[in-house]
């Protein structure tokens, strides 16, 4: 981790769970490392498990809801010329809008765990004006554990909370590919069910 991340890390921190819920806001951070750096708080006793969680998730619904309002308002030639700010490449539009079109709002929920697509696929979301209810449901289900998640590897690696990514790998790979499979199984309903209609 680079000296810089780390000083805006530390003073997101010191905000406790105002700087966790404007860390995964703002994305300057992957929201593992935010995450796991929340759950360190824990394991020091300056902030709950709870709290934490509450604030990664509300911090986290807030930056999808920003790429939402961005793609609903801004429309896909805003992002591809200005999504580099937002630390979006346009291969991840490209291949979130295919699968937004491909599986339908149900990939909102299982692509936020699956790597490239989890990032921008709140923007064809807000392209196509998805119901702004069904997606913050949809995104809060799908934040919620994953907050959980890093919070507690987090939590339980104490002071050597920077090696999240060792430790977290095969939970993220075996969570991608539940992701998958699950999306696989909700594209197969869907088409039975267009086909029977």
């Amino acid at each position: 981790m680079s000296g810089l991340i780390h000083s805006i890390l530390l003073a997101f921190m010191s905000l406790g769970y105002i700087g966790i819920a404007l860390g995964l806001m703002i994305e300057v951070i992957p929201s593992e490392i935010v995450l796991a750096y929340a759950g360190y708080l824990v394991s020091q006793g300056k902030v709950t498990f709870l709290g934490a969680v509450i604030a990664g998730t509300i911090g986290g619904l807030i930056a999808q809801l920003f790429l939402y309002w961005i793609g609903q308002f801004g429309g896909s030639p805003f992002l591809r010329k200005y999504g580099k700010f937002l630390f979006i490449k346009e291969r991840q539009i490209d291949t979130a809008e295919a699968w937004f079109r491909k599986y339908g709002i149900g990939v909102i929920f299982t692509a936020r765990f699956i790597p490239v697509v989890r990032h921008a696929i709140s923007i064809p979301a807000g392209i196509s004006n998805m119901s702004l209810r069904t997606f913050m449901l949809y995104t809060t289900l799908a934040i919620l554990p994953w907050s959980v998640l890093f919070i507690y590897l987090g939590q339980q690696l104490a002071e050597n909370w920077a090696n999240i990514n060792t430790l977290a790998k095969p939970y993220v790979q075996t969570i991608a590919i539940a992701a998958i499979v699950i999306t696989i199984v909700y594209v197969l309903y869907v088409a039975i069910k267009r086909k029977k209609q």
